[in-house]
């Protein structure tokens, strides 16, 4: 039986681009989908699944997420005082207790890879760790890592998070070579970054991460890959070649890439539906939108 998966690595030092010029005073994971910020979604994710330590792996002006889980003692009060109590439950949601969470500098972008390897010194050696990309929105239930960390009690190895992309899009994914398919969970031979011809597969690795211990040893190389980054796939694809398991999980639930505009969009009109106080006004908005499109034709 697997060690528990206690701890989570948040790669979050990205300076978000494609995001600009929202992005050139807050940094991207504090965007809301609705009225949560990306970084919140992550969180409540990992704590789902009985994640107790997060480290964030952060970069220069990234103040404002930390900030984000500090304790608003001013604003709890004025809330307190007015009697807001359901206001001030979703505020303390978002609180972390003291020395739940560490964080640590990126100080260049060097890729994924290298980003998890900053993170290694708070991770002993002997234990697995997950990793989350918060780029990665993913609506379902039980929450992803939830479902990652139950299959992997069952496994042990390295387990990371796919979903069957089409053939043409696999250039843009980690794909995996599958040696054994058992329906929701495949065992892998191989691992290839962003294939330019030849997929081994149609089954892409996306942000939900369950790492062993010997792969923050494999980083250590800081082997340049793909884009010329240190990419995280080839430390776990180094895992195999050593001998020891990969795991995919075919995950119940829809993601949303909100590292890009059109998949933002999605997750905002996906999560606004599926809230009671919303979905009404909301669905006959889009509704009417819809029409005024079709009759525009």
């Amino acid at each position: 039986m697997s060690r528990k998966v206690t701890k989570a690595i948040f790669p979050v030092a990205g300076l978000g681009t494609r995001f600009l010029p929202a992005t050139k005073s807050i940094p991207k994971e504090i965007m809301t989908l609705v009225d949560r910020p990306l970084i919140q979604y992550a969180i409540d994710e990992a704590r789902a699944a009985g994640i107790e330590e997060f480290i964030f792996v952060t970069s220069r002006g990234k103040g404002a997420l930390e900030d984000y889980f500090d304790h608003a003692h001013e604003l709890e009060a004025n809330l307190k005082r007015g009697g807001k109590s359901d206001l001030l439950d979703i505020l303390r949601a978002t609180n972390m207790d003291s020395g739940a969470i560490a964080y640590v500098r990126q100080h260049k972008a060097m890729g994924l890879g290298h980003a998890v390897w900053c993170a290694r010194r708070l991770v002993p050696n002997d234990e697995p760790v997950a990793v989350i990309l918060t780029d990665d929105v993913i609506m379902g239930e039980p929450p992803c890592l939830q479902q990652m960390i139950e299959a992997h009690a069952e496994t042990g190895g390295t387990m990371v998070a796919t979903m069957e992309v089409p053939m043409e899009k696999t250039k843009s994914y980690g794909v995996l070579d599958v040696a054994e398919d058992m329906g929701a969970i495949v065992k892998a031979k191989g691992l290839v970054e962003k294939p330019k011809e030849n997929p081994p597969s149609n089954l892409a690795v996306i942000g939900r991460y369950i790492l062993a211990p010997t792969v923050l040893n494999n980083l250590n190389k800081l082997r340049e890959g793909a884009g010329g980054e240190i990419q995280l796939t080839d430390a776990i694809a180094d895992e195999i070649v050593e001998g020891r398991d990969v795991f995919g999980l075919r995950f119940r639930g829809q993601r949303y890439d909100c590292g890009s505009k059109a998949g933002f969009l999605q997750a905002t009109v996906a999560f606004g539906l599926e809230r009671d106080e919303l979905r009404d006004e909301f669905l006959e908005y889009l509704q009417e939108i819809l029409s005024l499109q079709r009759a525009a034709e």
